[in-house]
């Protein structure tokens, strides 16, 4: 069965030149012009991940991604933002309000289908049986769930694929160059800056409740996993 992607998108030939490149690669696709008709049609069938303006009628894309993440039966969906504001401080806003990915128009449409192909391998992990425990951290790459001392932690598919990359070697320094790497792979360009988003993004679903600080920030180096940082 192909991957369901929703676009939403309220300029029709942006939306029709997606749909086409999409279905062309063998992907099946819906379509919405409105925040509210997306939402509605989430309802009735949740996609594979989305693909969503950030100007939209009614309703931003930024909105969007935030009531999804709200929401425990859609805070998983892979979500790239399409936009033409290009500035950092856009970027960050729409990667903090929850988009894995951020594209900026105009783009190559056999871009996008290469990003849309990354990010569901990252949502879609194929090792099974695999666990990694450190910390009262536990990831399960056969049933894509984490935990942490019993507790159930929400991660998207890509702050999941970094927390997997440090669960594997805990005291590690893994640079934002190796992590991008590792998490999106060699075909796309994505910018080191996006580490520094999704790395905030997994703190704060791991240190819920007061729970102690177990990723480290290694100044000019990277990131590590240390539950004995001082």
């Amino acid at each position: 069965m192909s991957f369901l992607i929703l676009i939403i998108e309220d300029e029709i030939p942006q939306a029709e030149m997606l749909r086409y490149n999409l279905e062309s690669d063998g992907f099946r696709t819906i379509l919405a012009t409105t925040g509210e008709e997306a939402i509605g049609r989430i309802g009735v069938e949740v996609p594979d991940l989305i693909i969503v303006d950030w100007m939209l009628p009614e309703r931003s894309g930024i909105d969007v991604c935030r009531q999804l993440r709200a929401k425990p039966e859609t805070q998983g969906l892979p979500i790239i933002m399409l936009t033409a504001r290009g500035e950092e401080g856009d970027r960050v806003l729409g990667l903090e309000a929850g988009a894995d990915d951020y594209v900026i128009k105009p783009y190559s449409p056999r871009e996008m289908v290469a990003r849309v192909k990354a990010l569901l391998r990252r949502a879609s992990p194929n090792s099974a049986n695999q666990l990694f425990e450190y910390a009262g951290i536990v990831l399960n790459k056969e049933t894509h769930k984490v935990t942490r001392d019993g507790g159930v932690v929400s991660l998207g598919p890509t702050s999941f694929k970094i927390l997997e990359a440090l669960l594997e070697h805990p005291g590690r320094v893994y640079s934002r160059e190796r992590l991008l790497s590792r998490v999106w792979g060699g075909e796309i360009f994505v910018e080191p800056r996006t580490v520094d988003v999704h790395i905030r993004r997994l703190r704060r679903a791991l240190n819920t409740d007061g729970r102690k600080e177990v990723i480290r920030t290694v100044r000019g180096a990277g990131y590590a996993l240390d539950e004995h940082q001082e």
